[in-house]
């Protein structure tokens, strides 16, 4: 009996995308059933989804944010009894054996909590640039069919039902940006792996800008992420915020004048002190991602 498959896609503005990513689903030899979580767009994105007469669409009435809107459908996946979730970025799409292979390489390992195929860029041919990072970073290869990993973003995840029940949902303290990177060492700290399956392969249609507002956002979450990361103490995540907190602007300060690192630099400094002052709550986040009390 072939295991019950849910897409997640977590839609906004995605008019560019829609068409090609839900239609390579419609295309996959493997059957699944795909939710499309729609945060408020004011395209036409709402309009596409519902041409697709088998996907299910829950339309948010305010921008979520990545984190928030997958659970949503996480949970709803999980209610129709889900036996794997595959998280799909919208400005992605699949080919035809991409999600059979996913699975099959899931249910050979169960050791992996999240297994990710290659991620190509848009013009099916080069690597896409930090996907090619991550990639690079492998640990292990089991049999040529997985490559174990640190690390890989949330573009296409395939993660296992009893993963889930074990981990929890994304924290709703990250609105865009970091929630994978969080979800990766709750993951580890469960003691499952993450990998990526070389026979299996995505598009990601996507062009990688330097942007400032973007590199704050991520240089905060970045520096949550140590704080949060239950794998280590809370002395030594804060610790390693703090390093984070003088190492951030040294990096961006190949991208960004003195001034706007020097911006960063406070910035972030006032982020990491109303961390230190929220010490209770990081405590009890820490607990509940160790104990999955959600």
């Amino acid at each position: 009996m072939k295991k019950k498959v849910f897409v997640i896609i977590v839609s906004y503005n995605g008019e560019k995308w829609l068409e090609k990513n839900l239609s390579s689903l419609k295309n996959s030899i493997y059957p699944v059933k795909t939710i499309v979580v729609d945060n408020n767009s004011s395209d036409a994105s709402s309009e596409i989804i519902r041409s697709f007469k088998d996907v299910q669409l829950i339309n948010s009435k305010e921008n979520l944010g990545f984190g928030l809107a997958n659970n949503l459908a996480m949970k709803e996946s999980l209610s129709k009894d889900a036996d794997y979730l595959f998280l799909l970025n919208q400005d992605t799409w699949v080919f035809p054996e991409t999600i059979g292979n996913l699975v099959s390489a899931a249910e050979e390992y169960n050791n992996f909590g999240i297994l990710s195929p290659l991620h190509y860029s848009g013009n099916e041919v080069v690597l896409d640039e930090n996907f090619e990072t991550y990639w690079n970073r492998k640990t292990q290869t089991f049999e040529d069919k997985i490559d174990e990993v640190p690390f890989v973003n949330a573009a296409a995840w395939l993660i296992p039902r009893r993963v889930v029940e074990k981990v929890g949902y994304f924290e709703p303290l990250y609105r865009h940006y970091g929630e994978d990177r969080n979800y990766v060492t709750r993951v580890l700290f469960h003691n499952f792996k993450i990998g990526i399956v070389t026979n299996a392969n995505i598009c990601h249609d996507r062009v990688i800008k330097r942007n400032f507002k973007k590199d704050v956002t991520q240089s905060k979450y970045k520096i949550l992420t140590e704080v949060l990361n239950i794998n280590n103490s809370i002395v030594v995540g804060y610790t390693q915020g703090l390093i984070n907190v003088f190492g951030l602007p040294k990096y961006f300060s190949n991208h960004y004048s003195i001034a706007l690192v020097t911006q960063l630099f406070f910035k972030l400094i006032w982020y990491y002190l109303s961390l230190l002052l929220s010490v209770n709550m990081i405590s009890n986040k820490r607990l509940s991602h160790k104990n999955d009390r959600y």
